[in-house]
């Protein structure tokens, strides 16, 4: 096990998007073999059961373990054992900490498996270790390819489990399967080519076979998709675009809220006449996990922004399907339903937060079976399963000041700001509340166009967007009631929240910030029972989890590359006694 250090300062805040390349000097991103195993006291296999697809099924009731990035294929977030609860989580306190050999942005969500927890880093390393100490039994390190080019940071937001092996998608966009037990490779697959600007930093998804990615690469001109591969061969089974050859829609000139877009329609039919549609280069990116609705055998997935990001001029159209929800059948692809949110995006408010299926009121107070999904614009929407159609949108979380003010060749001031509302943070969900948790940002943004042509697999904003220092940016941490949209509660935090929530049937709910803090809330009340303070941004997502009867909370402390909270490199778990 190893030991914890604690350091105090925060990061300067700053946008951090940019081309990332690998440095080949770096010893903890590519020199070292693929499994290796440190410590004389860790041994070199793992004691791992299979998982079944009945216990992925069945993942939402499991009160031992965490088997989706999520929690479950509703990606509710919620955990459903309530041995913490709110009248002892102030007796919280370290189990253990285990570091990891890369110290930088850390967005894992722990995956446990019958006391085998696996964690992912930056640069593609994954760690199997033991749940209940923290000791590791295998460690393996991606052998990275000659080029990765990608948005964002160097994340990796977790694996998937199924049967005997572990799933892993790599920001060279390969997905690799390894052997559970022992972390060695089984097979390996191309998802995409990175010359083009493809990469990976979701997680992947496992279910009936299957395992399905999305793909990076929204801000590089590529066209996006979800694919689904064989979990026994890694051989593709079907591929679905995100942006379909007529990606023109219909000319939307409001948003999902019903607020003026600004669009010169004109403007953009006497260029598509010129140029034709840009679907081949209008991006799309699916950033997370779908969700799975296992009765209908449909998935649901939020697309991200178009390319290049804010200059709309040489993409002409609503750019379909950017900036929507879209359903598609989990056997063959097959498109069943979409909804855009914001049409002909010129802000970077691109959906990244993961869809959350949930029974919610429907506009004639009939419950029925619905999806949810945080926006950068600082709504909750709630739709319908059934058409994908919209049926309420929240009350605004967050600041929308000037909102969808056209980006101009000096610059001009905008809120939310692409990096939120809320960003790629999941939100998390207490069904006997009817509430849905989000964390949230407020930080003001100058948005500078400038035009240039598609430079082939670079970065392609079409301008920049920059953070106003002189502004103050922070966050909030809010509930929100999805059968009516309003506000339920509402707790400020001094920086920018970005992380993801979980809810446990003992009435909680936890997340982290990017000082260092990580805190156990009252889910009904907003109220604050507990924090302790990690050294580093905590901006994962939490998890939890039970050993020999014992429940544990979970977390990873290693700070954001995109707003530059303070690294490091803990996987820290907490328990009661």
């Amino acid at each position: 096990m190893s030991s914890w250090k604690t350091a105090g300062a925060v990061g300067t805040l700053m946008l951090a998007l940019a081309v990332m390349s690998l440095d080949p000097a770096r010893s903890d991103e590519t020199k070292l073999p693929n499994t290796d195993v440190a410590g004389a006291k860790a041994p070199n296999t793992a004691p791992v059961n299979p998982v079944s697809q009945d216990e992925l099924n069945g993942a939402a009731k499991d009160e031992k373990n965490f088997l989706h990035t999520n929690g479950n294929y509703d990606q509710t977030r919620y955990f459903p054992g309530k041995q913490i609860n709110t009248s002892n989580v102030g007796k919280l306190h370290p189990a253990w900490i285990f570091q990891t050999e890369v110290k930088e942005s850390m967005e894992t969500t722990p995956i446990v498996v019958d006391g085998v927890m696996y964690v992912t880093t930056s640069f593609d390393h994954v760690y199997a270790l033991n749940a209940k100490t923290g000791e590791q039994y295998w460690h393996y390190k991606h052998n990275m390819g000659p080029i990765t080019t990608y948005c964002c940071g160097p994340n990796n937001r977790g694996v998937a489990v199924y049967d005997d092996k572990v799933y892993l998608a790599t920001l060279d966009a390969k997905l690799v399967a390894l052997d559970a037990k022992t972390g060695s490779i089984v097979w390996q697959t191309d998802i995409a080519d990175p010359t083009l600007g493809y990469s990976e930093t979701m997680a992947p998804t496992a279910v009936n076979g299957k395992i399905l990615i999305g793909t990076n690469g929204g801000e590089y001109g590529i066209r996006g998709f979800v694919k689904a591969f064989d979990a026994k061969t890694g051989k593709l089974i079907w591929n679905f675009d995100t942006s379909p050859e007529n990606s023109v829609g219909v000319w939307a000139t409001t948003d999902a809220a019903g607020k003026d877009l600004h669009r010169d329609i004109a403007a953009e039919k006497a260029q598509l006449a010129k140029t034709g549609d840009p679907y081949k280069t209008v991006g799309g990116g699916v950033w997370q996990n779908p969700s799975v609705d296992l009765k209908t055998n449909r998935i649901y997935f939020v697309v991200g922004n178009p390319s290049p990001d804010l200059d709309g001029s040489i993409r002409p159209g609503d750019n379909l399907y950017t900036e929507s929800l879209v359903s598609v059948d989990l056997d063959t692809g097959k498109y069943a339903c979409h909804f855009q949110y914001i049409p002909h995006d010129l802000w970077d408010l691109d959906d990244t937060s993961p869809t959350v299926l949930v029974d919610a009121k429907d506009k004639d107070g009939n419950v029925v079976p619905a999806v949810i999904h945080g926006g950068k614009t600082g709504h909750v929407y709630v739709n319908s399963r059934k058409d994908c159609s919209l049926i309420r949108f929240s009350e605004p979380m967050v600041s929308q000041d000037g909102m969808y003010t056209l980006p101009t060749a000096e610059g001009a001031r905008m809120l939310p700001g692409a990096n939120g509302g809320v960003e790629w943070s999941p939100m998390a969900v207490n069904p006997e509340l009817g509430l849905t948790y989000a964390v949230n940002l407020h930080q003001p943004m100058t948005y500078q166009v400038e035009s240039s042509p598609y430079p082939g697999g670079k970065l392609w904003l079409g301008g920049a967007f920059k953070v106003i220092q002189t502004e103050a940016s922070f966050g909030n941490v809010t509930a929100v009631d999805y059968n009516t949209g309003k506000i339920k509660w509402q707790v400020k935090t001094p920086l920018p929240m970005m992380g993801g929530a979980l809810t446990t049937a003992g009435g909680l709910m936890f997340t982290g910030e990017g000082d260092g803090w990580f805190r156990a809330y009252d889910a009904a009340s907003g109220k604050v029972l507990w924090s302790f303070f990690a050294g580093a941004g905590v901006n994962a997502p939490p998890a939890s989890y039970a050993v020999d009867g014992k429940q544990y909370i979970v977390v990873g402390a290693g700070g954001n590359t995109q707003i530059d909270f303070k690294r490091g490199n803990n996987i820290i778990a907490f328990t009661t006694d």
